[in-house]
């Protein structure tokens, strides 16, 4: 019955732009940490960035600068505004809802992100 809701993936050139968005019912997303991780073939999800519900953010290293989460507590939404796209952040990126105090987490069916040189 908990589900995430993605949109925002699709095709994009380097150097280019995109703005992810996921939604999740309130009574969720008023307790949860959401994040936003990515994985390729072969290699295990990472974690991009995550925001907590009082609003602190935290980033992987190599993407901070690049990347941005945010979260819209009025549309329960999460946000993952990608900028200055390299070829190398083509994945399968997934949102996430973390209850940190029920110690449940949920997960999106993940959304294609691809980046063409």
């Amino acid at each position: 019955q908990v589900q995430l809701v993605e949109s925002g993936g699709g095709l994009v050139q380097a150097g280019g732009s995109l703005r992810l968005s996921c939604a999740t019912s309130g009574t969720i997303f008023s307790i949860s940490t959401m994040g936003w991780y990515r994985q390729v073939p072969g290699k295990q999800r990472e974690l991009v960035a995550h925001i907590s519900s009082g609003g602190n953010t935290n980033y992987a290293d190599s993407l901070k600068g690049r990347f941005t989460i945010s979260r819209d507590n009025a549309k329960n939404t999460v946000y993952l505004q990608m900028n200055s796209l390299k070829p190398e952040d083509t994945a399968v990126y997934y949102c996430n809802a973390d209850l940190v105090v029920a110690r449940k987490s949920f997960w999106g069916q993940g959304t294609q992100v691809t980046v063409s040189s």
